[in-house]
């Protein structure tokens, strides 16, 4: 519904509307505000779906975290908390389908297998990736990819300079996305996710 291919488009010097505003337009309806909170979050929930669950299961975790959000939308009164509202849905999904794996086992009496090693490298690789990044990069990587914080609210937060804030995203996502090429971590819906959170500022 939201996971159609999103183009990536080149680094300019607008700046995007905050979170806050994104969500108080998709409240009143404004399916285009929804997309753009789609773009900038899907890497969070892609992360955290990634850290506990079989590969296989990831883009169903994604997809339902995005539909149960637009569903209770209207229920969120504190715009500017979207991002840690939106992490505990999506943690509360991951939490409902180990449960429903794990009374699967129960009921056949099989042992619950366990994620496989290239699974668990995955999630492990990403963010030890970002962990070893060069200290000017490490955390305004860590902002965007798993935080999903914009070009803006980086520079807010950190005190940089719109203008470094980006050239850091570039130059880190960068380095990150040859790291990751290099290594296990060659998931194709991974590998698009960082090449959009380096774009999308």
């Amino acid at each position: 519904m939201f996971g159609g291919g999103i183009a990536a488009v080149p680094i300019v010097d607008t700046i995007e509307p905050d979170v806050a505003q994104l969500v108080k337009d998709a409240q009143s309806g404004d399916t285009s505000a929804f997309a753009q909170l789609y773009q900038r979050y899907a890497g969070m929930v892609h992360l955290i779906a990634m850290s506990r669950l079989p590969s296989d299961e990831i883009a169903d975790v994604v997809q339902e975290t995005f539909l149960r959000a637009l569903c209770r939308l209207k229920s969120l009164r504190v715009a500017e908390a979207f991002g840690p509202w939106l992490s505990t849905i999506a943690r509360n999904i991951v939490l409902d389908v180990e449960r429903k794996r794990a009374a699967a086992v129960a009921q056949d009496e099989e042992p619950l297998q366990a994620a496989t090693q290239h699974e668990d490298m995955q999630a492990g690789t990403a963010v030890r990736a970002i962990r070893a990044l060069p200290k000017a990069y490490r955390k305004t990587i860590a902002m965007r990819v798993l935080h999903g914080m914009t070009g803006p609210e980086i520079a807010r937060r950190t005190g940089l300079t719109l203008g470094s804030v980006r050239v850091n995203l570039h130059r880190g996502m960068k380095l990150l996305r040859e790291r990751l090429g290099c290594r296990s971590f060659r998931h194709a819906k991974a590998r698009a996710l960082f090449h959009r959170a380096g774009h999308v500022v």
